[in-house]
């Protein structure tokens, strides 16, 4: 890890007075860590972008289990690109609707295709891809 720079930052008082209500509302103890983690997450929306680039990431479902043939479907395209998903979690929400979150790491293209892939699946009541990084080019 390199050396830590200190450096200024003009902002006009009212952005400041937002910026200030947004650092306690999110609990950063400091002004300098609030603005590492804005850093961070422009640099993984980066990585993101870079199609080739290995990125992790969270796909979330929920869907109605009775729902015909859906639990099949959704574990047949699973198995179909079984090496970007780590790993699956499913819970019953209720009698009727299931979430699972499935771990997902691998080229971002495949990453996209594949939660878009199931978040259309006929049934899919809703469906998030929440981007991550694998850690290696954040700081």
């Amino acid at each position: 890890m390199g050396q830590t720079i200190r450096f200024g930052v003009s902002l006009n008082s009212e952005l400041l007075e937002k910026f200030d209500a947004l650092c306690d509302e999110k609990s950063y103890q400091t002004r300098s860590e609030a603005i590492r983690d804005l850093i961070r997450g422009v640099l993984v929306q980066k990585e993101w972008e870079q199609s080739d680039k290995e990125v992790a990431g969270v796909l979330t479902l929920v869907y109605d289990h009775h729902t015909s043939d859906l639990a099949q479907r959704l574990i047949e395209i699973q198995h179909d690109d079984h090496d970007v998903i780590l790993c699956s979690m499913h819970v019953h929400l209720d009698h009727n609707n299931c979430l699972e979150a499935l771990t997902l790491k691998g080229p971002g293209e495949a990453v996209q295709k594949l939660s878009q892939k199931l978040i259309s699946t006929r049934g899919v009541k809703y469906g998030k891809l929440t981007l991550a990084t694998t850690g290696q080019e954040i700081v």
